[in-house]
């Protein structure tokens, strides 16, 4: 069983196209199941790094592989949220998401092949775990109610400006860390 953590990875990583394909195949009328796929995804993540830690089997691929399907996950969540009605993030919002995640994956592997290998900190935890509850909330009112007022619109843009703040912040401990080492 040690080898579970792992493969929960791989599923959560292997769930993006199906997520990918139920929202942009018929934006709006796959939203439920694509909100089901995007939950059961982000739950893995949860249970992925409970059971390694106590299990204790963390690995280097973990350590890599977890924070880049989480990247994955919430980049094509983001990208429906943004381009598609009803909510229209601001664009914005997913290009300073994007661009810290880019340049933090980026970063991770010239650390890797330096032989640094930098897992995610609290911070980065609570930053994946904040937009994933914003985007299951944002599916959640989109599968519900398709026509949404403008108030929960101008919500959700402040609710995910909050947390590209809190992600732009989080990106700054990587940039920080192999200083110290």
């Amino acid at each position: 069983m040690r080898w579970l953590p792992n493969a929960l990875t791989i599923l959560r990583i292997l769930l993006i196209p199906l997520f990918c394909w139920l929202i942009f195949r018929n934006p709006g009328r796959e939203v439920g199941w694509a909100l089901l796929v995007f939950a059961a995804a982000s739950c893995t993540d949860w249970l992925d790094g409970y059971l390694a830690r106590k299990w204790k089997v963390i690995s280097n691929f973990g350590k890599l592989a977890d924070p880049l399907a989480d990247k994955l996950l919430v980049l094509s969540a983001l990208a429906a949220l943004t381009w598609l009605p009803p909510f229209k993030l601001l664009w914005p919002i997913f290009v300073l998401i994007a661009a810290r995640e880019l340049a933090i994956t980026v970063l991770r592997e010239i650390y890797k092949h330096r032989g640094i290998i930098i897992p995610a900190d609290k911070l980065g935890k609570w930053k994946t775990a904040l937009q994933m509850v914003g985007i299951i909330a944002a599916l959640a009112l989109w599968a519900w109610r398709p026509q949404l007022p403008p108030a929960v619109i101008i919500a959700a843009n402040a609710w995910f400006l909050l947390v590209a703040a809190l992600t732009l912040y989080s990106g700054w401990n990587y940039i920080r860390i192999p200083a110290q080492t």
